[in-house]
């Protein structure tokens, strides 16, 4: 178990700055607690290929909300969100799809404490669209992907600001990089 909690320890080290000490402070009453949570969460999920950081923390921040938690679990996991490529509005997205599931006030709770994180990680409040929502509507109205219209795409935010667009019998494939509501810059690949 220690070879997981300094594996857990290494990987939130690289996830936030100062995130060591973060733990430290986080866990100094109760030390076994931290072996236990860093090593299993950071040093064992963090490390399956199944999951991508980002989706894996989706899936976390959806889970904390879902159980009522909030407070540091959420803070944490914010963080370690954002670091992991999600973006701000991908964040409160997940906020309002897990209300649906495990109820307003529980989402609501978590609220206060992302707009904390967001504040903290100089992210807008409200956040800008995803990259994705930007990438859809170009599909619709950018004339360098007009040709492609015809062909179903599964779009999907790869970053904070990144997106791709994989277009349906191998068409195209194509990358964008936004800023705020804008495709800043775009390739295809044919």
């Amino acid at each position: 178990m220690k070879d997981l909690h300094q594996k857990g320890r290494d990987v939130v080290g690289e996830l936030i700055p100062g995130g060591k000490a973060r733990l430290d402070k986080i866990f100094e009453v109760a030390p076994g607690l931290e072996e236990l949570a860093v090593g299993v969460v950071y040093g064992h999920l963090h490390s399956r290929p199944a999951l991508d950081a980002r989706t894996r923390e989706a899936a976390a921040i959806s889970a904390i909300i879902a159980s009522g938690g909030a407070g540091t679990p959420i803070r944490v996991h914010t963080r370690t969100g954002l670091s992991s490529g999600l973006a701000p509005a991908e964040i409160t997205e997940i906020v309002t799809e897990a209300a649906a599931f495990s109820g307003f006030p529980r989402a609501v709770m978590a609220l206060e404490h992302i707009k904390e994180v967001f504040t903290e990680a100089g992210a807008p409040v409200p956040p800008t669209p995803a990259p994705r929502e930007v990438l859809l509507q170009a599909l619709e109205s950018d004339e360098r992907l007009a040709e492609f219209s015809s062909h179903p795409a599964q779009v999907v935010t790869t970053g904070p600001d990144t997106a791709i667009a994989i277009f349906a019998d191998g068409a195209a494939v194509a990358w964008a990089r936004t800023s705020e509501t804008k495709i800043a810059e775009l390739k295809v690949l044919r």
